[in-house]
């Protein structure tokens, strides 16, 4: 893919550094990955299972919103997709929305230096 960059953000993002990243936005403290529904379906059709079996396996619910749950990982947290053996994203092809637009989320406008060392990827403009 090469360099990417999006009107409104200060950075681009160089998707060519994940390959020797070793997953390290899907690791680290813990946090929520957003799932909406189309989501919820798209997962259950890959990995073939009830979406009952789907929620209670890998969601937890906030309110009335569903998040990925994480599992302790080293000194903090993962994805509960976080695949060990190739260091990255064990559903990378139905990722969600949440994880493909990463790293250009509103939050990161204000918080750069924190982006910058989570993600090696990140070139300044």
């Amino acid at each position: 893919m090469g360099i990417i960059k999006q009107d409104g953000y200060d950075y681009a993002f160089n998707s060519d550094a994940c390959a020797s990243c070793n997953g390290r936005c899907c690791v680290g403290d813990s946090g929520y990955i957003w799932v909406n529904e189309d989501e919820i379906s798209t997962f259950v059709k890959f990995l073939n299972i009830k979406r009952e079996e789907f929620v209670l396996k890998y969601l937890r619910k906030i309110n009335s919103c569903y998040t990925l749950k994480e599992i302790r990982y080293k000194n903090g947290y993962a994805c509960i997709f976080f695949n060990e053996k190739v260091m990255g994203c064990g559903v990378y092809e139905i990722r969600p929305n949440q994880c493909r637009t990463f790293p250009f989320w509103d939050y990161f406008k204000d918080h750069k230096k924190e982006l910058e060392s989570e993600c090696i990827g990140i070139l300044s403009l």
